[in-house]
C-alpha cells in the first residue's frame, strides 16, 4: 500500500505543471507588461479625465437649445406711503412693504447660428480629446516595446561581456600557466592579464546598462520589477516586405495627431461662424408670471391687481461696435491658418519619423543574417584559434583579437535582432498604430 501512495504522488507531481516548474523564476510576458503600464500611466489616465471633460461641455452647450426658466423674488420698505395728486389731492396708490415674486421661461429662437456652432464645436472637442487618449495609449504601448527589446538587447550584451570576461579569464590563466613552465615571454601574459582588465571594465558597464534599462522598462510600467523576473524574450524575427509610399497614406489616414489637426480646423470653421453671430440680430422669447402684494406671499393688493402673465419677444441687434466683431471674426481665421500651419509641419515630421524607422528596419533586417553568418564564423574562429594556443601554435596576441572578433561579432548579431524590432515598435508609433 506505501509503494501505491507514493506512486501516485509522484504521477501527481509530474502531472501538476506548477509543481514541475517550481524551481524556475517566473516570467513577465509582454502582454502583461502592456496590461500593467496602460492600467497605471498617469498620462492616459489624464487624457481620460480631459475627455471625460470634454464630454460634459456637450451636455452644457445642448442646453443653450432648451428654454431655461428662473425665479426671483424681492421685498421693499417705503419710508411713506407711495401717492398721487389729483386736483391737488394727494391720494395713496400704494402699500409701504411691497413683495414681488416672479416665475420666467426664456426660449432663444434665432441667436446667429453661435448656439448651433458652439455645440459643435464642443463635439469637436471631445472627439479631439479622445484621439489624445488614443495617441497617449499609442505612445505608452510602443514606448513600452521599445523600452522592453532595449532591455533584452541590454541584457544580451551583459551575457556577452560576462562570457567575455570569463573566456579571457580562461586565456589568463593558461598564459600564466605557460609563462610559469617558460613556454611563452612575460609579454604575452601581460596582454592577457590587460585584456581581462578592460573585459572585466566592460562586463560591469555592461551589467550597468542591463539595470538600467531594466528600470527604464519599470518606470514606464509604473512599477518595479522584480530582480527575479524573466523578461519574455523573442529571438525568431519574421521579416516583411513594407512598401513606403503605403507607410505614408497609413499615417496620414490613421495617425490619431493628424486627424486630431483636421479636426481642429474644423472647430475652427465653426469658431468663425460663432464670431460672425455678431453681425445678425438675435430673437427670443420670455413667457412670464407675477405677483405683487403687501404680504410676503404678494397675494394681497388693495391698489392694483396682485398677479400678472406676459409673453415678450424680445430682438436685439448691435449694429455698431467700432470693428469688434470683424476684429473677433479675423483673429479666428488667423487661427486658422496658424492650425494650417502647424499641420503641415506635423505631416511633415510625421512622414519623416515614418522614414526613419522604416530605413532602420531595412538595415536592420538586412544586417540579420549576415550578423549570424558572422557570429557562427566568428565562434568557429575563436574555437580553432583556441585549440591552436592550447598547442602553442600561435601567440597570445592571436587569442585576443580573435576574442575580440567574436564579443563584437555576437553584439552585432543581436544589435541586428532586436534592433528590427525596435526600429517596427517606432515605425507603429509613428503610425499610429496600437
Amino acid at each position: 500500500m506505501t509503494r501505491l501512495a507514493a506512486l501516485l504522488c509522484s504521477l501527481l507531481l509530474l502531472a501538476a505543471p506548477g509543481l514541475a516548474t517550481a524551481g524556475e523564476k517566473p516570467l513577465l510576458t509582454l502582454e502583461e507588461a502592456l496590461a500593467i503600464a496602460l492600467h497605471h500611466s498617469p498620462l492616459i489616465r489624464e487624457a481620460e479625465a480631459i475627455r471625460d471633460g470634454a464630454r460634459e461641455e456637450i451636455t452644457a452647450t445642448r442646453a443653450d437649445f432648451l428654454p431655461k426658466a428662473s425665479a426671483q423674488y424681492g421685498y421693499a420698505r417705503l419710508g411713506e406711503e407711495p401717492f398721487q395728486r389729483i386736483g391737488g389731492v394727494p391720494i395713496v396708490v400704494g402699500d409701504n412693504d411691497v413683495h414681488r415674486w416672479d416665475l420666467s421661461l426664456s426660449q432663444p429662437v434665432f441667436t446667429g447660428f453661435a448656439v448651433t456652432s458652439r455645440h459643435e464645436m464642443a463635439k469637436i472637442g471631445a472627439e479631439i480629446r479622445e484621439l489624445e487618449r488614443q495617441q497617449q495609449i499609442v505612445t505608452v504601448r510602443q514606448d513600452l516595446r521599445i523600452a522592453w527589446f532595449e532591455a533584452l538587447l541590454a541584457a544580451r550584451l551583459n551575457l556577452v561581456a560576462e562570457d567575455n570576461s570569463t573566456a579571457l579569464t580562461a586565456h589568463r590563466d593558461n598564459a600564466a600557466g605557460f609563462f610559469a613552465q617558460g613556454l611563452n615571454s612575460r609579454n604575452d601574459l601581460l596582454k592577457a592579464e590587460a585584456s581581462l582588465a578592460n573585459a572585466v571594465q566592460e562586463r560591469e558597464r555592461a551589467r550597468a546598462a542591463s539595470e538600467i534599462a531594466r528600470s527604464r522598462l519599470g518606470w514606464i510600467m509604473g512599477r518595479e520589477i522584480e530582480p527575479d523576473r524573466i523578461l519574455e524574450d523573442f529571438t525568431a524575427v519574421t521579416t516583411r516586405p513594407l512598401e513606403l509610399q503605403a507607410l505614408y497614406d497609413e499615417a496620414r489616414q490613421h495617425s490619431p495627431v493628424l486627424q486630431s489637426y483636421r479636426m481642429g480646423l474644423d472647430s475652427l470653421n465653426h469658431a468663425i461662424t460663432v464670431a460672425q453671430s455678431g453681425y445678425y440680430p438675435t430673437l427670443a422669447v420670455t413667457g412670464k408670471y407675477e405677483q405683487n402684494g403687501s404680504d410676503p406671499g404678494a397675494e394681497t393688493n388693495d391698489y392694483g391687481n396682485d398677479h400678472n402673465a406676459s409673453i415678450t419677444l424680445t430682438a436685439k441687434w448691435d449694429f455698431f461696435e467700432w470693428g469688434r466683431t470683424g476684429a473677433v471674426v479675423a483673429k479666428q481665421r488667423y487661427s486658422k491658418q496658424a492650425l494650417t500651419e502647424r499641420q503641415r509641419e506635423a505631416e511633415e515630421q510625421i512622414r519623416l519619423a515614418v522614414k526613419q524607422a522604416w530605413l532602420d528596419l531595412q538595415v536592420t533586417e538586412n544586417s540579420i543574417a549576415a550578423a549570424a553568418r558572422g557570429r557562427e564564423q566568428a565562434r568557429e574562429n575563436w574555437r580553432i584559434t583556441n585549440l591552436q594556443y592550447q598547442n602553442q601554435v600561435i601567440t597570445s596576441t592571436e587569442v585576443l583579437d580573435s576574442r575580440t572578433l567574436l564579443s563584437q561579432a555576437e553584439s552585432n548579431y543581436y544589435r541586428a535582432l532586436y534592433g528590427y524590432r525596435i526600429a517596427m515598435a517606432r515605425l507603429e508609433r509613428a503610425l499610429g498604430r496600437k
